[in-house]
């Protein structure tokens, strides 16, 4: 600030991760958003909570409001795995430091600004406010929040992808608009009392959902708010929220549509450094960081809509694609660090192959309220060419400071093998597979089926494991013609909404006849605002109000994800036992062939 010559900052961040000026990192994205706009920003990232405040306190007070984020991950994913054990590191933190911030960081920052500055306005955001705007789960305390708002104090809070919303939010409190009477831009959410009037739009249609008490006293209630919540997440014309709390309404506004590509260009192409700032220089490197330092991200947004995945909650399910020169542009940006050795780590986005998609009548689009583009079915009226794919390929791997542009985010195979209905478009997407094996898979191509069983794909919103063995087969055929020796590297869930310990068996035994040793496998872990977490929580499906089983207790997730393990020693005693309790004496030889004696070592 002595630097720049600012006595005061129009805006202090606050933020639950290290500081990154990489537009992988939301701080940076939104701090450089602001700066853009003409404002003075000052960032305090991971501030001291515990001691006497100083943190809060050095930078005075700001002449708008405070941001407070967060960070990148829920802080309580961050600090506590599936098993609810505390983690002892952290991926947003130099030399992976565990314990820099609060556990649910966002109601604890805003509760010490809002008691040290209570004449000052607090605005909130990032991936915990987004997902804990309504009525929410959390599992670690096995138990429903109300809004985040209620909990933080917060005046407003700004949910997805917040670049729109903060530019408009600016450009009002320019004009000396009072924050608090802010209640009418689109991707926020805020709290009022029922009754009383405040600024809206015209045009937006309200639906009243369940309240929060009713949730805490019928969970069947509970579900159903949220199949309203995630159609009016994923709808272009959506309808503004209302949820009674207490005495409060929590009010959530309608979305922006999606960004357009000169939009979303706009906010790749400010001047991000890329390096972590210099303070942590000598404090170790921040993984978070080292994962994504050379990754380029291309689109936002998934059309996958998967039960268990925050994505399409967070970034919506419509995608918003940068253009080729902008994404160019931040190539050559890439090739110019100092520490670049001609390895792009990854060129994707939440989904890799994604790119310049949508659907071919927007009229359409525009009504559409299913949460998924791609499931049960692909539209019939979504575009899956790759080609701007396959070209912008081309043209990263022909820079010539670049030696390997690899493609690391996790592929969706359903959207080239399923036919289109277009010829040209079904021959275009079958180049696209072998475009990646030939010039883009680092050794180990990322896919992830997720499941074998049927009616656990289907309470994934997942396809078919045939598709993943068709794949396969695509897969191994074109590392032989091409004579190469990729490796497929499968992602699975263990103890999702439906599955059962049979389930897992199955699942085991399927791909140990496909020869895969699983590495890259996880427990489903209940995260706020996604439909595998309410179906958990609730054990109802909110669509169809079925009921769902799931497994609650640690000793039903520890044996479910044992059978990944089936080629571990240590696992075989317990998976036999489990096998024979579900009276499956049938797969335990499939599992471990017998002896020459003809039976099956009685240690196990």
């Amino acid at each position: 600030m002595e630097e720049r010559g600012w006595e005061t900052a129009d805006v202090i961040l606050i933020s639950g991760d290290a500081y990154v000026d990489h537009p992988s990192f939301g701080t940076a994205v939104i701090g450089r958003v602001m700066e853009s706009a003409g404002i003075r920003v000052a960032i305090v990232p991971q501030p001291n909570w515990q001691d006497d405040l100083r943190d809060f306190k050095k930078l005075g007070k700001p002449n708008l409001f405070f941001a407070v984020t967060g960070g990148c991950m829920d802080p309580m994913v961050n600090h506590y795995t599936a098993g609810r054990r505390r983690r002892s590191d952290d991926a947003y933190t130099a030399g992976g430091v565990a314990g820099r911030r609060p556990d649910r960081a966002t109601v604890v920052y805003t509760q010490i600004l809002k008691k040290l500055y209570p004449d000052i306005p607090v605005v909130i955001g990032g991936i915990e406010a987004s997902l804990r705007r309504l009525t929410h789960y959390d599992y670690w305390s096995d138990r429903l929040f109300p809004s985040i708002l209620i909990d933080s104090g917060a005046d407003l809070l700004f949910y997805g992808m917040g670049e729109k919303s903060i530019t408009e939010f600016l450009r009002l409190v320019q004009q000396g608009v009072n924050i608090r009477k802010l209640t009418n831009i689109p991707q926020t959410a805020f709290l009022t009392q029922p009754g009383k009037p405040y600024a809206t739009l015209p045009h937006w249609e309200e639906l009243l959902l369940a309240s929060h008490e009713t949730c805490l006293a019928d969970k069947k209630s509970y579900a159903s708010n949220f199949r309203h919540i995630e159609e009016e997440s994923n709808k272009q014309e959506a309808r503004k929220l209302i949820q009674p709390t207490g005495d409060q309404w929590v009010v959530v506004n309608p979305p922006w549509p999606p960004m357009s590509e000169a939009e979303l260009d706009r906010v790749f192409d400010l001047p991000y450094t890329r390096l972590p700032h210099p303070k942590y220089k000598g404090k170790g490197v921040i993984p978070a960081y080292e994962m994504i330092r050379h990754s380029i991200t291309l689109h936002r947004g998934c059309f996958g809509g998967c039960a268990f995945c925050t994505i399409s909650a967070h970034q919506g399910k419509f995608i918003a694609s940068r253009s080729p020169q902008s994404i160019l542009k931040e190539v050559e940006k890439v090739t110019q660090m100092e520490d670049f050795r001609g390895y792009i780590s990854d060129i994707g986005g939440p989904s890799a192959n994604m790119y310049k998609m949508k659907g071919t009548r927007p009229e359409v689009c525009r009504k559409c309220k299913k949460p998924s583009c791609i499931f049960p079915e692909i539209c019939k009226i979504l575009d899956t060419n790759h080609q701007p794919l396959i070209d912008l390929y081309r043209q990263v791997r022909n820079h010539p400071k670049v030696k390997k542009a690899f493609v690391s985010s996790g592929l969706r195979y359903d959207m080239f093998l399923k036919p289109s209905g277009n010829a040209e478009t079904d021959k275009i997407n079958k180049q696209y597979l072998r475009e990646v094996i030939r010039h883009h898979v680092s050794g180990r191509l990322k896919v992830a089926p997720e499941h074998t069983a049927a009616h656990v794909l289907e309470l994934m919103r997942k396809p078919s494991f045939e598709l993943f063995r068709e794949f396969k087969k695509e897969f191994d055929r074109i590392n032989r013609e091409e004579k190469l020796n990729q490796q497929l590297i499968p992602y699975f869930i263990a103890s999702h909404p439906g599955c059962t310990p049979e389930d897992m068996a199955n699942l085991a035994l399927e791909t140990r006849q496909l020869d895969f040793k699983l590495e890259q496998v996880q427990d489903f872990t209940p995260t706020p605002m996604t439909l595998a977490t309410e179906t958990y929580y609730s054990g109802y499906h909110p669509y169809t109000l079925n009921k769902v089983v799931s497994a609650r207790s640690l000793e039903e997730r520890q044996g479910q994800r044992r059978f990944f393990f089936w080629y571990k020693q240590e696992y075989r005693k317990s998976i036999i036992q489990e096998l024979r309790k579900m009276g499956r004496n049938d797969l335990v030889g499939k599992f471990f062939p017998q002896n020459r004696q003809g039976t099956i070592n009685q240690n196990y």
